[in-house]
């Protein structure tokens, strides 16, 4: 039950900062907890998730049941199911036999979701976040923006809690950060794809900078866009192979609930030293995407020759910069060889992905009540909290900000509905949506390793036991 945020009659329950997936899915399961008062913020004018990469024809890489709420409420009236009846395309969508989403069409999911639920405040931009010990409550400062991005009006949220789900922003690597910077070399990150496809179509010729899904699906794109035989493409990527994204099934329990509660129980080094090598759960390409790419390149070798795309691996870009005119000039190493080389093009696309949202500017009121780990990031117990000074009775929730301390799992649209039905449990103290006690048929770690755990918080809901433990 949303609450007014200024000049309510009690303080919220809980006050939500950034509407992406992950608290647009907390914000739905709550709506359904009995006298629990929430609002949420979010500083740009409407949810739109990743306009730039919705390409005709792509599809999410997890099923539908990854929805907003399914797999932790399959009842709820906000499940991708029920937009599809209330829409009248279920039964097109059980003939078409699809259990992967359009990926426009989970954009337009999530705004219908978004339309229902009052307690939603777009252009509302959160500046300061405040611990009131005397009240115990939370305070949050945060701007109405008006048409033109500038604060109209200012307001203030008080809340027993909150939870944090800024997102992440594109990640530009340190030697083209110049460029992209300019307003006049045709460097662009893969998030703005949609708004310059036209410009780079018609540009005479274009590198792709990344391996990844975004990757490939901007270079198909491209490619299938450009005349035969005179592509001029070149695509580029760090890693080792253009590799297939580990989607076994035994592979993708490292997905599951079950896993993230055995990483966040390694130590800290072990979890940073393993992440890196995990690159390819999240960071290959699609099996499809990748025979799509395969087929249209041979397509094109049909009359003879060969098309003018090239696809070389284990390549960084050491430096960049401008070559006179528009030309852009990347000097490029491999690393096997050892091999350096410059590569002339008139537009970059940076597949290069994205890094969380720093979170020191928005709490750095709170600096002095936050713990942090030997690399000085916020230290995340079990339950999504951060961890805080023991005078703070409030807790903060982060979502997809945790990957250092739950592993690949935390920006999975897979298993936002777990996080927010973890989240509402601890916040009620009771258990509005009871959880699994078991997710997957892998038992992470040794029974015999296993450290001993802390205590549950008076406030806690019981912990569910770990599979390690179940019997045989």
């Amino acid at each position: 039950m949303p609450a007014e945020h200024t000049g309510g009659r009690r303080p919220l329950d809980l006050a939500g900062i950034g509407i992406g997936p992950s608290n647009l899915s907390l914000a739905a399961l709550a709506a359904r907890v009995p006298g629990l008062t929430t609002a949420f913020y979010e500083r740009c004018a409407e949810f739109r998730w990743h306009p730039g990469l919705l390409i005709e024809g792509t599809t999410l890489q997890v099923p539908f049941l990854a929805d907003l709420v399914t797999l932790a409420d399959p009842t709820s009236p906000y499940s991708f199911l029920n937009y599809l009846r209330v829409r009248e395309r279920l039964y097109p969508f059980y003939f078409a036999e699809r259990f992967h989403a359009h990926r426009a069409e989970y954009d337009a999911y999530c705004r219908w979701v978004g339309g229902q639920l009052p307690g939603l405040h777009f252009d509302h931009q959160v500046d300061d976040v405040r611990w009131n010990a005397e009240r115990g409550l939370f305070e949050a400062d945060f701007a109405r923006l008006d048409a033109s991005g500038e604060a109209a009006a200012l307001g203030r949220a008080h809340a027993r809690h909150l939870v944090v789900g800024v997102g992440t922003e594109p990640y530009v690597p340190e030697a083209l950060r110049p460029l992209a910077a300019s307003p006049t070399a045709d460097v662009v990150h893969a998030a703005d794809y949609l708004t310059h496809r036209a410009r780079l179509v018609a540009a005479g010729h274009v590198t792709v900078v990344g391996a990844g899904q975004s990757g490939a699906e901007v270079f198909l794109d491209l490619l299938r866009a450009r005349t035969a035989g005179a592509e001029g493409l070149h695509w580029l990527a760090r890693t080792p192979a253009f590799a297939p994204m580990e989607y076994s099934k035994l592979g993708l329990e490292q997905f599951t609930p079950d896993y993230a509660r055995y990483f966040h129980g390694l130590p800290e080094a072990v979890r940073d030293e393993l992440l890196p090598r995990q690159w390819q759960l999240y960071k290959g390409i699609d099996a499809q995407t990748i025979a799509a790419v395969h087929e249209e390149l041979y397509r094109r070798t049909l009359g003879g020759g060969w098309p003018d795309a090239v696809l070389t691996p284990g390549v960084t870009v050491r430096t960049a910069g401008r070559l006179g005119g528009d030309r852009i000039e990347l000097h490029l190493e491999h690393s096997a060889q050892g091999a350096r080389e410059t590569l002339h093009t008139d537009a970059v696309v940076l597949a290069t992905g994205y890094r969380e949202r720093p979170l020191d500017g928005l709490l750095a009121p709170l600096e002095p009540l936050l713990r942090r780990d030997a690399a000085g990031r916020p230290q995340v117990d079990e339950r999504h909290r951060l961890v805080l000074d023991p005078e703070v009775t409030g807790r903060i929730y982060v979502q997809n900000a945790e990957r250092h301390t739950h592993g690949v799992g935390a920006p999975d649209l897979g298993l936002a509905a777990h996080r927010s039905a973890v989240i509402l449990n601890d916040v009620t103290g009771a258990e509005p949506y009871p959880l699994p006690h078991r997710t997957a048929f892998t038992t992470f770690g040794l029974r015999q390793s296993r450290r001993e755990r802390p205590a549950e918080p008076a406030h806690g809901t019981p912990r569910a036991p770990d599979p390690g433990t179940v019997k045989a």
